[in-house]
């Protein structure tokens, strides 16, 4: 099948975690068969921290313009079997009504980031990527989170359809490496700051940081503002890129995750970077929300903390400890979480939506290891 996607960007992962995710995604549309086009305006922020001009699995479409963009779109939308519209699209609305007033045998809307939109829409703000109709003109709408997001695209948004995809792993990027020497910690966090997500590094990173001052710590991300208040065994990278995730993951005794709180309020919401360093072979410690089980089991394949007293007896165990727990969440990830499994998850939905879609997430979750 032929793919056309409008998202917010896949030629740089500076700041955004989409890039990463829709790569593999589209490399494994791309080894099943299947031709991907993706859309992404080119903006001055993406444009100065671009890690990549063009993809062998997926054509590139830059555009600094909507309107003299919008010929070229039609044009490849005029033989294709999917359109997909992601969250954050920059051009989200005007994407949408292109592939809304279509003829094209299906029409999604994936959004990447639903408690956030939806929060959003809570708080009474404009959401720029939905439009103002919501979402009942498609087919089919995906989220990147379950359990009560699913129920709520429907009923605040009008979705029709609504079915999970959720984050997955490009073993072919991600994997085990050596251990580089810069990398190297105790125990790691890798995530853009965040308001939200403060809290939880406060208490599962910098509070534990304080009490084993011969540890290390690793703190890898943009945009923290108070940097320089941490204790002096936590060090801080700006910006890890792509490629150096693996070696980043590999150098880490044990990796932290923290949800944003939106993103734990609804459940069933795991991040990329959570199969990233599990295809590593990265112990991951986590804080918690409904649903976590259903991707790792806790004390088996993931540790879990909710407290900083938690988090220091994590840090506290043998490496022969952390590694089984590690091997196993490994294994777990190449089974079940692989970019792979997540593209034949897709047309599944795309070949019999209906009833795919009314699976609940560990109906689906078992479909697709089955697959």
């Amino acid at each position: 099948m032929k793919f056309v996607v409008f998202g917010l960007s896949i030629s740089s992962a500076w700041g955004n975690g989409h890039a990463t995710l829709l790569r593999g995604l589209f490399r494994a549309l791309h080894e099943q068969g299947n031709q991907v086009h993706f859309f992404e305006r080119d903006v001055p922020y993406y444009a100065s921290h671009r890690d990549v001009e063009t993809l062998p699995y997926a054509h590139l479409h830059l555009y600094s313009d909507w309107n003299e963009n919008l010929h070229w779109a039609k044009q490849q939308i005029a033989d294709a079997e999917v359109a997909i519209v992601t969250s954050y699209c920059t051009d989200g609305r005007s994407a949408c009504k292109l592939i809304l007033d279509a003829n094209i045998p299906c029409k999604i809307f994936y959004d990447m980031d639903t408690p956030v939109t939806l929060s959003r829409m809570d708080r009474g703000e404009q959401v720029e990527y939905i439009p103002q109709e919501g979402l009942s003109g498609f087919d089919l709408v995906l989220s990147y989170t379950g359990g009560e997001a699913l129920h709520q695209l429907q009923t605040k948004l009008g979705a029709r359809v609504v079915a999970p995809l959720y984050g997955w792993v490009d073993p072919a990027i991600h994997h085990r490496v050596e251990r580089s020497p810069d990398f190297q910690s105790d125990l790691s966090y890798l995530g853009t700051y965040s308001a939200d997500r403060q809290p939880g590094l406060e208490q599962l990173l910098l509070a534990p940081a304080r009490q084993l001052v011969h540890h290390r710590f690793l703190i890898a991300g943009a945009m923290y503002p108070d940097s320089t208040s941490w204790p002096a065994n936590v060090r801080h990278f700006e910006h890890i890129s792509p490629p150096e995730h693996s070696a980043f993951y590999s150098s880490s005794a044990l990796t932290l995750n923290i949800t944003r709180s939106s993103m734990a309020a609804m459940g069933f919401c795991p991040s990329g970077r959570f199969f990233e360093a599990a295809a590593c072979g990265t112990p991951i410690l986590s804080d918690w929300w409904p649903g976590l089980d259903t991707f790792f089991m806790p004390g088996e394949e993931i540790f879990i903390a909710t407290s900083t007293a938690d988090a220091v007896v994590t840090l506290q165990r043998s490496p022969a400890e952390l590694q089984q727990v590690a091997i196993r969440a490994q294994q777990r990830t190449f089974d079940c979480h692989t970019a792979a499994i997540r593209a034949k998850r897709l047309i599944s939905l795309l070949e019999s939506p209906p009833k795919e879609a009314g699976r609940t997430e560990e109906e689906a979750l078992a479909t697709t290891q089955a697959r």
